[in-house]
């Protein structure tokens, strides 16, 4: 989901700001990974988590994965996906940061545009999402695209002098490669060795995790 950066509070057209922070959401902002609870809501659960488990340690690359987990869950209504998906629990500490610094920070996801809208209502700040394409009606008939988080974060770039990553999967490794500075969350499970190798720092809750961000 792209943004207009220009309109942003303390910007000034055409020179860079000093620090963004780009936060991955499953498992980071979120207490709980989201597809796996939308599928849990749906009685698909097993098939689910197992996907997100392997997505997660790297075995199946993210953009076939989130497909494959799309296709599973097109079936339910978005209303009752939005539902579920509004009801999920933030890290205090993370969404109290957010709040503080909304026009610095970032959320980069895969998710779907229109499934995490309530999660981008509630935080306040810009996200960066994988789209859907709707029909008249407004239903889902298809994917548009995947996020590729290492596209968000160059985007970013673009505005910010240094860009801070924080993320607890796989998936965020492009993410981390892009950024000047990469923090490895071990918030619902442990980050996987590939995304500890190329982080400069580990933080294992939300408190220490803010502590670490608010000296960066």
């Amino acid at each position: 989901m792209a943004h207009s950066f220009e309109q942003s509070p303390g910007g000034v057209a055409g020179h860079k700001r000093p620090t963004a922070f780009a936060f991955d959401l499953d498992g980071t902002i979120t207490r709980a990974e989201l597809l796996p609870m939308i599928a849990s809501e749906l009685g698909l659960e097993p098939e689910m988590r197992l996907l997100t488990e392997l997505t997660m340690a790297g075995m199946i690359p993210f953009e076939d994965s989130f497909r494959l987990r799309f296709a599973i869950l097109r079936t339910a209504g978005l209303e009752r996906i939005r539902s579920v998906v509004a009801e999920v629990e933030f890290d205090p500490d993370i969404e109290e940061f957010i709040r503080q610094n909304r026009d610095r920070c970032f959320v980069v996801t895969g998710n779907l545009d229109l499934w995490v809208q309530p999660l981008q209502e509630r935080l306040g700040c810009r996200f960066f999402t994988s789209t859907a394409m709707t029909d008249a009606n407004g239903h889902i008939t298809g994917l548009d695209t995947v996020m590729r988080k290492n596209v968000a974060a160059l985007e970013l770039k673009e505005h910010f002098d240094r860009l801070v990553a924080i993320g607890d999967g796989f998936n965020d490794v492009p993410m981390f490669d892009v950024a000047d500075i990469g923090v490895a969350f071990y918030g619902i499970h442990s980050a996987p060795d590939a995304l500890v190798s190329v982080s400069n720092y580990v933080a294992l809750d939300g408190k220490s995790l803010c502590r670490l961000l608010n000296t960066l």
